[in-house]
C-alpha cells in the first residue's frame, strides 16, 4: 500500500490543532504532527511578507491523498496555501497497515 505525507503551512498551532482535528476524525489522515513556529519569509502582494507559521505533516494513503488536499483546502485559512503531497519510499509494515486501517473508511 502506498502512503503519501501531505505538507501544508499554518497561522498557529491552535489553527493547525483544529484543521488535523477535522482530518483525522473524517478519516481523511490518520495522524497529524505539528512542527513548532518557524519563520516564513516570502513576496507578497508586492512586497516582503514575514509571517511566523507552524507545519502541519499529515499521513495518509494514495487512495485518500485527493480528498484530503480538497478538504484541506476549503478549510484553510490563506488564500493560496501550500499544499505539498510528498510520496513515502518506504514505511514499516505495522505504521503502513495502521495509517490504511484509520482511512480505510472515510466519514462524509
Amino acid at each position: 500500500m502506498a502512503l503519501k505525507l501531505i505538507y501544508t503551512t499554518l497561522p498557529s498551532r491552535t489553527v493547525a490543532e483544529e484543521v488535523a482535528t477535522r482530518l483525522v476524525e473524517a478519516r481523511l489522515a490518520a495522524c497529524g504532527n505539528i512542527l513548532p513556529a518557524h519563520l516564513a519569509i516570502y513576496e507578497w502582494e508586492g512586497g516582503i511578507a514575514r509571517t511566523e507559521e507552524v507545519i502541519l505533516l499529515l499521513k495518509t494513503t494514495d487512495d485518500r491523498a485527493t480528498a484530503l488536499m480538497d478538504r484541506l483546502r476549503a478549510d484553510h485559512p490563506y488564500d493560496v496555501p501550500a499544499i505539498l503531497v510528498l510520496p513515502v519510499e518506504a514505511a514499516d509494515t505495522a505504521f503502513a497497515t495502521w495509517v490504511a486501517e484509520q482511512t480505510a473508511h472515510p466519514v462524509e
